[in-house]
């Protein structure tokens, strides 16, 4: 399709891939989701107006960054399983990634290999069963490998960074209002401890978290790292440009916006980064 069209308006477009030069989207359930990705609510029902202002060039072009995906080691599986398509069962999840690998005849790469998609929310690594501890080694900007286990790894975007980054790492007000009471007492403060006060410095930080779709950027997370004489997590969170992860689990799986998901066990090791030659031009409405 991207061969001959210039112009694609999906319908609902939620943590999916498309692989065009030019979106424009049109959000016809917000009862359901926020749709970020999509035109203002009001244009659901007045879908014309949007078009007319398309056609009149009363718009921005809004360049969404994606992150470019390399896999390599030993026991690789580059094949997908699309989970859009077949909703699976844990069980149903790894059989998945044995029928292809059993199809796949290909030797083992010996270097890295560029996988068919990018992710424009984000990408999570980790163990398939939640409550099993997701074990890895973690290296930022080609930097030192560091052991760590935790909940799983999440790496998302500038258009990312409102969705699960943004819920993993958010704090609550009763937590900001705990911590600056224990600040007041511990520095002998006579710091006046409101609800407007506690509002205001859990919005600023909240807000912190967020940055332009545009920034050729990297946030990653560590969700719920384990900390002891063994394993570290010296940053739970950082913007970065890079980041490389070496497998050290069991049944684990690396998921691109939520859709398509990669074998990624022990051995297997994952680069990703920002390329200004993945960028998606979409458009961005006013109201």
């Amino acid at each position: 399709m991207s061969g001959f069209c210039s112009l694609v308006i999906p319908f609902e477009l939620s943590f999916f891939f498309f692989p065009f030069s030019s979106l424009y989207t049109l959000q016809i359930s917000y009862e359901r989701s926020e749709g970020h990705l999509c035109l203002p609510v009001r244009y659901t029902h007045s879908f014309p107006e949007a078009l007319q202002k398309f056609y009149r060039g009363e718009f921005r072009w809004l360049w969404r960054q994606r992150i470019r995906l390399y896999l390599e080691g030993t026991g690789i599986n580059p094949v997908p399983v699309d989970l859009h398509e077949q909703q699976l069962s844990l069980n149903q999840h790894s059989r998945a990634f044995n029928i292809e690998r059993v199809h796949d005849e290909r030797p083992e790469a010996s270097g890295p290999q560029l996988l068919p998609v990018r992710a424009l929310n984000e990408v999570f690594i980790g163990e398939s069963l939640s409550s099993r501890a997701s074990y890895y080694e973690i290296s930022v900007d080609d930097g030192p490998w560091e052991k760590q286990k935790s909940s799983g790894l999440n790496l998302c975007t500038g258009t990312g960074s409102k969705a699960w980054s943004f819920n993993i790492n958010r704090v609550a007000t009763q937590a900001v209002e705990d911590v600056l009471n224990i600040a007041k007492r511990q520095g002998n403060l006579s710091l006046p401890l409101n609800r407007e006060l506690v509002e205001k410095v859990t919005n600023e930080y909240n807000e912190s978290l967020l940055y332009s779709p545009e920034e050729p950027k990297i946030l990653f997370s560590i969700r719920e790292p384990i900390a002891n004489r063994v394993f570290s997590s010296s940053r739970q969170r950082c913007f970065t440009s890079k980041v490389c992860v070496r497998s050290r689990c069991w049944d684990a799986c690396m998921v691109v916006d939520g859709g398509t998901s990669f074998e990624f066990n022990d051995g297997a090791i994952a680069s990703m980064m920002i390329n200004k030659e993945d960028e998606l031009r979409t458009v961005l409405l006013e109201q």
